[in-house]
């Protein structure tokens, strides 16, 4: 059983003679596309995606009649013949521009006549009388010892159009093959078939800009992932990817229109969109029919417009824009009709993937004025972002939160997991801890000293010991950070765990201020290539710049600290922040120790691209650290305010916020009423 209209047929979410029209006008070395057809859906499409259409007569239209005769006809209707034809069967799904230019260029320069896609393979052939094809079913070779076979995918065929006028068929001369990769080889004939190439279609498509002018999107499944928390109360709450944020913030500096449309009438939708600033409409009953309205009021062109839904309910407004669009998980039917499938879930960055593609579309002139540095408080230039994981660190991002686990573990590893899920609930994009090699970095003249500790009494040597975390530990650590979402990393205090911790493959390394002028350490650490957070406590100028000319400035942060436990407001000297961005030109940060959280907030607002806190779950518990530390609920506190901060910075543009219409309406008078009350009160 065929496939009606199969040319027509989406993979993809567009039809199978786009797809071919769009492959040849990709490669390079093809001058011009031209479709035959007698049918004029199929031309409608082919000349949206590029193509030249020849109308094909009646007597070369029928079952009978053959592919030669009709690229022949097209031929006698060019202005002038080309060297080379290249028939192409929209049948194929996926085809490769670049192997159409490989085919060819071998034709061109002379090394065959005519280049056919073909699939290596090695398998044996029967015919149905039970005969061996390709080989003697007497001997079975192993597959190493057999020359391979090519089986024609009937993507294209190359060949000199003279060669083709003389001999009147496709195979003419000298023949070569064209090899193909197996993704490229499907051949859409039967409904199984074009099952086949939309299941393959999101992991062959090379992703594409996406050239559009406005994103119109569901909600639940594209912004979350699909699922809501509920508590004691009835009230849901939902997971997002925070790098959604940035991705919208940038596309609506670029001018692209944006609309969340839902179906659900939630607070959650609407404190969501809010935060964006992208308008909203929700409890929708016929998406597709507000979706129309919405485009002939704001004057969009459907074929302009990118819609990215999840379930069979966006099926409608999907099939209205000229990119439908949809994530990995979505319901089959969602993703047989959508031209392009996004490789990230909804909640895990999906919005951001959609953003940065159709940016990466938009005039180079709107990206550069999306993507500008926002005004800011400060004076310094602005340093180029830090890539850590999968966060940015710099201006312009939000502002990377490490929370400073440390050794308030006490060495145990169930404590180091409840610190762990205290920072992910907090919304912390990373914990840090410190591994040292005891036998190393305790001074000989500490070791033997007596401690009393919860274990009891024992040397400082034994102390240290029996609080360090090896690879069972931080194997535990590194798992259960995958889990909560966040990135784990440590200060190494000697060369031993730097090597400890690039066996685990940490996102950066953190120098404790302690290590500023170990530069053995130091030259370790810029060996890795990683990232580098540098802690600046009791460090001179001078200390710093011997530090930052061993280590490079191209991935490093440096954090403003004064390494005094608790630290008192007089010596937190915040403005030291733009003191080193502007001596270094790179991200600073801020690490602190004092108690409360004014200090910090204040260092935000000063420029810090990232805040870093010891955490613990009782400041009266053992150990040097949790009296300087940030208790659950401060911790919860700080990233709140931080994020409150961020979006009062504003962009520095001065503007008539919405808020401010209905009073500046009703409190302003113009200056034209001004001049009439003038004119009426002369005349009198």
């Amino acid at each position: 059983m065929g496939v009606p209209l199969k040319n027509l047929a989406a993979v993809g979410g567009s039809p199978l003679v786009a797809r071919a029209v769009r492959a040849c006008v990709r490669a390079e070395l093809v001058d011009e596309v031209v479709v035959s057809t007698d049918h004029r859906d199929i031309a409608e499409a082919a000349r949206e995606a590029g193509a030249t259409v020849i109308d094909r007569p009646d007597e070369l239209s029928g079952a009978t009649a053959s592919s030669e005769s009709a690229v022949l006809h097209a031929l006698d209707h060019l202005p002038e013949t080309p060297d080379v034809v290249v028939l192409v069967q929209c049948t194929s799904a996926f085809i490769d521009p670049a192997d159409l230019d490989a085919a060819v260029t071998r034709v061109l320069n002379g090394d065959a006549d005519v280049v056919f896609s073909g699939l290596e393979t090695h398998e044996f052939l029967w015919n149905a009388e039970g005969d061996g094809v390709n080989h003697d079913p007497a001997h079975r070779p192993r597959r190493q010892d057999r020359e391979p076979d090519f089986r024609e995918t009937g993507a294209f065929y190359v060949m000199r159009a003279q060669g083709l006028r003389e001999h009147g068929h496709r195979f003419f001369g000298t023949v070569a093959v064209q090899r193909v990769s197996p993704h490229h080889a499907i051949e859409v004939d039967t409904p199984e078939d074009l099952e086949i190439a939309r299941a393959l279609a999101p992991f062959v498509d090379r992703p594409e800009p996406i050239d559009v002018d406005a994103v119109i999107t569901d909600f639940d499944g594209v912004h979350t992932d699909d699922r809501a928390y509920v508590d004691q109360d009835g009230r849901e709450t939902v997971a997002v990817s925070r790098s959604d944020g940035m991705g919208i913030s940038l596309l609506r500096r670029s001018g692209v229109k944006l609309m969340i449309m839902s179906t659900e009438h939630n607070p959650v939708v609407a404190a969501r969109a809010r935060k964006l600033e992208v308008p909203v409409l929700q409890g929708l009953t016929d998406k597709r029919t507000v979706l129309r309205d919405w485009l002939a009021i704001e004057g969009i062109d459907p074929a302009r417009v990118a819609y990215v839904g999840n379930d069979v309910n966006d099926l409608g407004p999907m099939s209205d824009v000229g990119w439908p669009i949809t994530v990995p998980d979505a319901h089959p039917r969602v993703r047989a009709a959508a031209r392009t499938v996004l490789t990230r879930p909804g909640g895990a960055g999906a919005v951001r993937e959609l953003c940065d593609r159709v940016l990466a579309a938009r005039p180079v002139d709107q990206v550069e004025l999306a993507t500008a540095p926002r005004a800011e408080l400060r004076l310094n230039p602005i340093a180029r972002p830090v890539q850590i994981g999968e966060a940015l660190v710099g201006s312009g991002q939000p502002v990377y939160v490490i929370a400073e686990i440390g050794i308030n573990h006490n060495g145990d590893v169930e404590i180091a997991r409840r610190l762990i899920d205290v920072a992910a609930e907090a919304g912390c994009q990373a914990v840090k801890f410190q591994k040292r090699t005891p036998e190393i970095c305790v001074p000989l003249e500490q070791r033997d000293q007596i401690r009393q500790t919860p274990w009891g009494e024992m040397t400082y040597l034994e102390y240290k010991i029996r609080t360090e975390f090896g690879l069972k530990e931080y194997s535990q650590i590194a798992e259960h950070c995958r889990e909560r979402g966040l990135e784990w990393f440590a200060s190494p205090w000697d060369v031993p765990s730097v090597e400890f911790l690039e066996s685990m493959d940490v996102v950066t390394h953190k120098v404790a201020s302690a290590s500023v002028t170990d530069l053995e350490l130091l030259r370790a650490l810029a060996s890795t290539g990683k990232p580098i957070i540098l802690s600046t406590g009791m460090s001179t100028l001078e200390e710093i710049d011997r530090a930052v000319e061993v280590l490079g400035t191209s991935r490093l942060v440096l954090m403003h600290a004064t390494s005094t436990y608790p630290l008192p407001p007089e010596e937190a000297n915040l403005r030291t922040i733009v003191t080193l961005q502007e001596r270094y030109g790179v991200p600073v940060g801020y690490s602190g120790h004092e108690r409360g959280l004014q200090i910090s907030l204040a260092a935000v607002t000063l420029g810090a691209v990232t805040v870093e806190r010891h955490i613990t779950l009782d400041r009266t518990m053992w150990g040097s650290d949790h009296a300087a530390s940030l208790e659950p609920s401060g911790l919860e506190h700080l990233v709140r305010d931080i994020r409150i901060i961020e979006t009062a910075l504003g962009d520095g543009i001065k503007r008539v916020f919405p808020g401010e219409e209905a009073p500046r309406a009703r409190l302003r008078r113009s200056y034209g009423d001004e001049v009439l009350h003038r004119d009426a009160n002369a005349s009198r």
